[in-house]
């Protein structure tokens, strides 16, 4: 599962002002798809589905109290599941169109809302969803089918700034308190995943496996690398077990085919 925060920039995920323009970018697959034909479907937020963007842009363009200017005005958010991942959410893309909707609604914007560290939940948290179907190029997507998040940099009752780029935690004193923790998001985000749809995910697709691989120390590596070779030899082991188990059954039964006289 690959989930990340595009950095606000000059372009499309420009942040300081409107969401207008990240809107439109979000509905261009609709059209194509809409022209030939094709199933597809509007944005959602937590109880809501088929939602035009003209809402959307309204609803997040007004929730901005007490904002500079130049401060970001919302967040966006990419969540893309892999191939592996996909086939456990559904084998149409109506069925796992429902799925990535169900995970956002029930996993991702209940652990957003709680790794703020300020007692918030997913009620709290102004959003709205749109589930691509087709991947675009130059989106750091795994599989096709992925959906992205437009979040509002304050709750819904446009009171608390809340910001996922932060670098502040678990935060207690000082004039940030709270903050954001990315690290435990992605990993509960993951594990949750795994529950929900029953997928029994590899060590080597794990957040733990990557972050580790990427953030950790020489020590950290060897030690998961380790695991890594023990899960491989534990696995080699019960293949060879079960393949000697199919070998004696099937000894077992054409010795009793030869007793029965049913040798063919």
């Amino acid at each position: 599962m690959n989930i990340d925060f595009p950095p606000p920039s000059n372009g499309v995920y420009n942040n300081a002002g409107s969401c207008r323009r990240l809107g439109n970018y979000l509905e261009h697959e609709d059209l194509e798809r809409m022209e030939k034909g094709i199933y597809t479907e509007g944005f959602f937020n937590l109880t809501e589905e088929n939602l035009y963007k003209s809402q959307v842009v309204k609803d997040i363009d007004n929730n901005k109290a007490q904002l500079l200017k130049t401060d970001a005005k919302f967040y966006a958010i990419h969540i893309s599941p892999s191939e592996k991942e996909l086939k456990a959410m559904g084998t149409t893309e109506e069925e796992q169109g429902k799925a990535m909707r169900r995970y956002i609604r029930e996993i991702f914007i209940p652990e957003y809302a709680k790794n703020f560290n300020k007692g918030l939940s997913a009620k709290d948290i102004k959003f709205y969803g749109k589930v691509h179907f087709d991947r675009d190029r130059s989106e750091k997507t795994e599989g096709n089918i992925h959906c992205h998040i437009i979040v509002s940099r304050k709750d819904q009752t446009n009171k608390i700034k809340l910001s996922p780029l932060t670098n502040h935690r678990n935060t207690k004193k000082g004039v940030i308190t709270g903050g954001f923790d990315r690290k435990n998001l992605f990993q509960q985000a993951e594990q949750k995943f795994d529950k929900l749809f029953n997928y029994n995910r590899p060590l080597d697709e794990s957040f733990e496996y990557y972050n580790t691989m990427k953030n950790g120390t020489i020590a950290e590596q060897i030690k998961i690398q380790e695991r890594m070779s023990e899960l491989t030899n534990s696995l080699q082991h019960e293949d060879m077990n079960s393949v000697s188990q199919s070998v004696n059954q099937r000894k077992e039964v054409k010795e009793k085919m030869l007793s029965r006289g049913l040798k063919r």
